[in-house]
């Protein structure tokens, strides 16, 4: 039986999010009407999700002596990472010692919080398939690499970073070192390592959002959303839709790999799987054991959106993951580069039938920083879709 405290009481049910973007800010929007206590941590004051918490704290994350002070003063009951760049040699010290719970566990954070941990876990221990890689310390070796090993065209990585920053398509020799640049200044720390990716000739890409909860039996189950398809630009995540349709026998090959990766990971919550998928191939790309930015498109889609599934299943909560209706997502862009820009057009983007907007409230607009959301359900995938990015193209942002 689970038992949740009342929040700010000496019996309080206490969560602390690490990382309090806009996927994070809806974890703990989903966790308050569960009646949770909420701790939002991030590296920048006013984040999305301090704006919802019932505690916002401000520390540098991947700083060991600033992360456990503030965790054994805080003394949450489950700590939920929600960003890469996070101490997790920490996190595993402190989850030994008994201070706390991490989502989903420590171990898996460690693993997945950098590219070469679950690409070796994924192809080498559980021998699932993959596109070739390797692993590149120097410009130099990246080099050799491609033209001895991988080929063109490739694509590389810092093997540490979020929304597919430093992530680049390569053609030719003289792509080579813009990319490798590229990388580094994309990763979420700073060291030199890249993970160069031989080219997967798929037809499209899914997310298949996956669930470890607890049944009722009170043992851990598996259970899949919908496939996700996106479309990406440079890496970022523009637009998602949901259902995605494939053949019977890749969604189930699909669903062997997410299960096969997640399993070994263990421990509860959702997990964002991603995959490429030509005819009944599918090829295993990468994993985070959180919400996912495509994954949005459930906000519309789903009776329990991936936030909520995610807080349920942490909770060990029954999950559902029924399809609501079909729908899609398109991001809304900052467009320039100000402090506590207005967002003009948001009546008009609701005139558009069957839509949502989000606005995430991020303090400081880029031109390519991701600032709110459209969504958009219909009877099929193609009109939402439609509908989504029109939705997102009447708000237009503005400094002011």
């Amino acid at each position: 039986m689970t038992t949740i405290g009342t929040p700010l009481s000496p019996r309080a049910t206490k969560v602390m999010l690490l990382g309090s973007g806009e996927l994070g800010r809806e974890v703990l929007i989903a966790l308050q009407r569960l009646g949770v206590e909420t701790i939002a941590v991030d590296r920048y004051e006013n984040a999305p999700g301090h704006q919802v918490a019932h505690h916002a704290r401000t520390i540098a994350m991947s700083d060991p002596d600033q992360l456990r002070a503030l965790i054994e003063a805080e003394r949450p009951d489950l700590v939920v990472p929600e960003i890469e760049a996070i101490a997790t040699p920490v996190l595993e010290a402190l989850e030994a010692e008994g201070v706390t719970t991490v989502i989903p566990t420590a171990r898996a954070t460690r693993l997945t919080m950098d590219r070469e941990g679950i690409r070796r876990l994924a192809a080498e221990t559980l021998g699932v398939p993959t596109s070739p890689y390797r692993f590149c310390d120097s410009l130099a070796e990246l080099q050799a690499t491609i033209d001895d090993e991988i080929g063109y065209p490739c694509v590389v990585k810092p093997v540490m970073s979020s929304s597919g920053k430093g992530q680049s398509k390569i053609n030719g020799p003289d792509e080579v070192a813009a990319a490798w640049e590229y990388a580094m200044a994309g990763g979420r720390v700073s060291h030199t390592r890249i993970i160069v990716e031989g080219f997967v000739d798929f037809d499209y890409e899914i997310t298949l959002l996956t669930v470890r909860a607890r049944g009722a039996d009170g043992e851990i189950a598996t259970q899949f959303c919908e496939p996700i398809g996106h479309r990406q630009v440079g890496g970022d995540y523009v637009e998602s839709w949901q259902p995605h349709p494939m053949p019977a026998t890749a969604l189930e090959r699909a669903q062997e790999i997410a299960g096969a990766v997640t399993g070994n990971l263990g421990g509860q919550g959702i997990f964002g799987v991603e995959l490429f998928v030509k005819g009944d191939q599918v090829w295993f790309s990468e994993v985070s054991p959180r919400p996912h930015d495509t994954g949005m498109v459930t906000m519309v889609t789903q009776w329990q959106n991936e936030f909520e599934l995610h807080a349920r299943a942490i909770l060990g909560l029954p999950v559902d993951t029924t399809l609501r209706a079909p729908g899609a997502s398109a991001v809304i862009y900052g467009g320039v580069d100000a402090t506590g820009v207005v967002f003009d057009g948001v009546d008009a983007a609701l005139q558009v039938p069957h839509t949502d907007i989000r606005l995430f409230g991020k303090p400081e607009s880029f031109v390519k920083r991701r600032m709110g959301v459209a969504l958009a359900f219909d009877d099929d995938v193609q009109t939402a879709r439609r509908n989504a990015a029109e939705a997102a193209s009447r708000v237009k942002p503005r400094a002011v």
